[in-house]
This record gives structure tokens, sequence and C-alpha cells, in this order.
């Protein structure tokens, strides 16, 4: 049987043809599986691994029905972190070209005056994280009293992150018929919690990985000692070369100290934590994504969503 496309999905002509000049031409099965049941405007669950196209699962089908003559925020889209709103806005720009959709993105890190000037504007779709649009909500700089359609993106990731509280100040301010989106990797008990607290005869969709990526992936375990790490760690990028690789540590303090120690001895490496400015962060990334940097030493705020191309080696 053929493979569906996104015209079989009912996605409309101006955002596949928006598709097709991004190189976009099939469905991936999360998409296949997700658009048509979020059409339905239920309120839906989606479970689905990182990296599999959650970002066009949940646009494709909310692009399609954005008011766009209407100047109110029809949707909102909350994510765990500034790395991931900034990509998600960045597609959703890309789709806004065909069909005149505005959208905003809103994090932390960001001049709040500016910010205020671009809600101006009268965005239809806000992406954000839940610290800045609630600092927004307090200001009185924004309302959802008329948006009926959320988003909550990486949400295992978001409330271990201790953003229950805000999520659901968030929600108690949004439309009575809102539409809930609840896209998430692994399905721990907050997560059901707030499913079935906020919910209403929601639908379940699960996409079953299947090995994905690890059939292409060799795993290897290194057994060390603290002493000697940052020497194994060495003797392991001289060995396999990476033309990117991503070195995780468990807090802000080890990453900075593996960072420096790495460029101490000549490799080009960056850190990339909370800690960071936005700026910083950005411009890291920005050094990593063109190949500027070798090696990115990370806390796990870039363990899910982020879309690099060429990572070789974590």
């Amino acid at each position: 049987m053929a493979n569906k496309t996104f015209y079989d999905l009912s996605v409309s002509e101006s955002l596949c043809q928006s598709l097709e000049k991004l190189g976009i031409k099939e469905p991936t099965p999360v998409q296949a599986e997700a658009i048509p049941a979020l059409r339905n405007g239920k309120d839906t669950i989606v479970q689905a691994q990182t990296g599999t196209g959650k970002t066009l699962a949940f646009l494709l089908p909310i692009y399609d029905r954005i008011k766009v003559q209407a100047d109110n925020i029809q949707t909102l889209i909350l994510t765990p972190t500034r790395e991931l709103t900034l990509q998600i806005a960045k597609v959703a720009a890309q789709l806004g070209k065909a069909n005149g959709v505005r959208s905003l993105a809103i994090y932390g890190g960001q001049d709040i005056e500016r910010q205020k000037q671009k809600l101006g504007r009268e965005p239809h779709v806000i992406i954000g994280t839940p610290g800045r649009i609630l600092d927004h909500m307090r200001r009185k700089t924004i309302s959802f009293a008329n948006t009926n359609r959320i988003v909550l993106d990486e949400a295992d990731e978001m409330l271990r992150r201790g953003f229950l509280e805000d999520v659901e100040q968030i929600l108690g301010t949004m439309a009575r018929d809102r539409q809930i989106m609840l896209f998430s990797a692994t399905m721990p008990d907050k997560v059901k919690a707030l499913a079935h607290r906020y919910m209403t005869n929601f639908q379940h969709v699960i996409i079953k990985t299947e090995n994905i990526t690890l059939d292409n992936i060799q795993q290897r375990v290194v057994d060390t000692v603290e002493d000697s790490k940052l020497d194994k760690l060495c003797e392991l990028i001289n060995e396999q070369n990476p033309y990117l690789a991503m070195v995780f540590c468990g807090t802000k303090s080890r990453v900075s100290q593996v960072a420096m120690a790495l460029a101490r001895r000549g490799y080009l490496a960056d850190e990339l934590h909370g800690d960071l400015s936005q700026l910083q962060r950005t411009n890291v990334l920005k050094k990593f994504r063109e190949a500027k940097l070798q090696i990115l030493v990370t806390t796990d705020i870039a363990a899910r969503g982020l879309d690099i191309e060429g990572v070789t080696h974590v």
C-alpha cells in the first residue's frame, strides 16, 4: 500500500506546498496518526519519542484551523526550554508565510518591553515557556480568556522541571471550551494526573518505537573512575574523532569544569546550561550547529527536542 501523503491527511494545499519547499514530502508515523486525531477538536494525548516529528504533528492541524481574520491569540504552545521554544517558533514562522498565521515566541532572557511591543501586533499563536508566559499574565500584557487550543509539548520534561503549578495556573485562565493537546515521550504519574484533572474524554495516540535509531547506533560502556574520567574522555575523542560531539554532565558546575578542561587541552569546546543568558545560549548553539565548535558540554537542557544535524557522538 502506498505511503500516506499530507494531502491524504487533509492538510491544506498551501501548507502542503510549504512543506514541499522545505523538502518534507511524507508524514512520519506520529504525524500520520496524530494529525487526524487532533483535527476533530478533542482533547488528545500523543505519546511518542523525541525526534519523531511531533512539531509538525501539532502545528499542521492547528494552522489549518486558525482564523487569520481574527486578531486574538487562538493557540498557546508551552515548552520546557527556551531552545525548544525557538526551534518550534522557527517552524511556525515558516508555515505562517503560507496562510498569514502570525506567531510569537515568548521566553525568559528576552527584553520584556520588546515582547510587549510584539504582543501588540496581535499574534494568532504564542510559543513560550511557562515562567515568562505567567510573567506577562501578571503584568496583564497577555490574556488567554479567548484562547481555545493549548499544546503541552514534552509534557513529562516540563513537569519534571517543576512547571506543574505554572501550567495549572495558565490552564485555569483559558476558555472553557479549550482543546488540550498533550505530547509526551513518557507517561509518569504527574502527567497522567494532569491529563485526568484537565482533559475531557481524551483520546490517546501511542506511537510505538520500532528501534527508530538504535539499529544504526553503536553503544559502549566505558569503565572508569573519577580521577581518570577526563583523560579517558579525551582518549576517546582522539580515537573516535567525532564530527560533532555532545558531553552530558549532571550539574551546571560540572559542565563548566569539563568544558574549561577540554578547552585548556586544545579542543573546540563550549558549555550550555541554564545559568547562561539567552544570548549566550543562542550563540553557543549557533556555533555548534555551524560546526564552529566540535564538542558541546551540556546539562539535560539539550536532551529533549533539539534538532542538530551532524552529531556523531554522545
